[in-house]
Order: C-alpha cells, then sequence, then structure tokens
C-alpha cells in the first residue's frame, strides 16, 4: 500500500512493537502499511505506529462503520461462532492476518455472569512474540469485540506464554497469505 499522506491533524499514535503511545503533529507525512480492522499501521518519520479507525480523518480519509453488530440468537444464548467473528476482526499490526487464523487465540469460554445478567467470555490469547508492547493493545481490541456481542457483558483477555506461539499454529489459509506453504 504504502500511500504516502500528510497528517491534517495531531493525532494519537501507537509505536509499534513498543507499544507507546505518542502525538504525531498534524503535518507529518506517513505512509499506510497497512489497513485492517478497521485500523490503520502507517510508516512515519519515527518508525511503525498505529492509528486506530476513529481518527481516519486526521489520514484524510472517512471514518469506517465498526463491522456489523451480530444478531443475537433467538434462545437468549450468547452466540459462540458470532464471538470468534468478531475476534477475527482484529490484527496484528505488523501481520495482515487476523488473530485467529495466526493461532493467537488459545481459549474461548462462554460463562453466565455473576451478575446473573448476560454473559462473560474468557479468553486466552498469547502473541507472536514475548515482550511485544502491543499486547495490551491486542488485548483491548479481542475485548471490545467481544463486548460487542449480544448477551456478551463482560469479556476477560488474558495474555499467556504456554504453549509460546509457532507458524504451526496458523491456519492453512493464514500460512497461505503469508507465503509460508
Amino acid at each position: 500500500m504504502n500511500d504516502e499522506i500528510t497528517l491534517q491533524r495531531d493525532v494519537e499514535a501507537i509505536a509499534i512493537p513498543a507499544g507507546d503511545k505518542f502525538t504525531l503533529e498534524a503535518g507529518t507525512s506517513v505512509g499506510i502499511a497497512q489497513r485492517l480492522g478497521g485500523n490503520y499501521t502507517v510508516f512515519t518519520p519515527r518508525g511503525l505506529v498505529r492509528i486506530e479507525g476513529k481518527d481516519a480523518d486526521a489520514l484524510g480519509m472517512e471514518v469506517e462503520a465498526s463491522p456489523q453488530t451480530p444478531v443475537a440468537n433467538a434462545d437468549g444464548k450468547v452466540n459462540e461462532e458470532a464471538i470468534w467473528e468478531q475476534m477475527k476482526h482484529c490484527y496484528d499490526p505488523e501481520i495482515p492476518v487476523n488473530i485467529v487464523d495466526l493461532g493467537l487465540i488459545y481459549d474461548c469460554k462462554v460463562n453466565p455472569a455473576e451478575t446473573g445478567q448476560g454473559h462473560q467470555v474468557d479468553v486466552k490469547m498469547t502473541l507472536t512474540a514475548p515482550g511485544c508492547g502491543m499486547g495490551q493493545v491486542l488485548a483491548d481490541d479481542v475485548r471490545q469485540r467481544v463486548e460487542s456481542v449480544p448477551g456478551v457483558t463482560a469479556a476477560n483477555v488474558e495474555i499467556v506464554w504456554e504453549p509460546q506461539w509457532n507458524q504451526g499454529m496458523m491456519t492453512e489459509a493464514a500460512r497461505l497469505q503469508l507465503g509460508l506453504m
């Protein structure tokens, strides 16, 4: 992609892979590396950063609509398939494959919420590399997407390191997309 764009206003950015937040100033020249999951990964004079989709106007683009909210099950139960579909809208900012197909989601359990209202979803996920500062950013993305599913009142996302992630955990489609087959 790498279209060169001049930022139209100051915008919050997250340094990749450190995860540090800072402000990119209006007038800064950036290049788009990828646009996935509603967010942007851009090249800047300070290195690779992520800009959230809500700030697309700073890039001179329209803010994209959020993925369609899943429909609730008629029986009132949480649609677990919808949870997985929502997680497929989360992307590692350096890899153009969603985190589900990358094999970063290790476990997803739906339980009645302790309040008795709705359901809590507990997700265990990992990262492609220990020490990646983007872990909390990705975990927050997952939590927000999961909580958008009807009937889910809370989501707990835990980053785990066992088993350690490796390329063999990716789906065949992900390996094909990345040229690893």
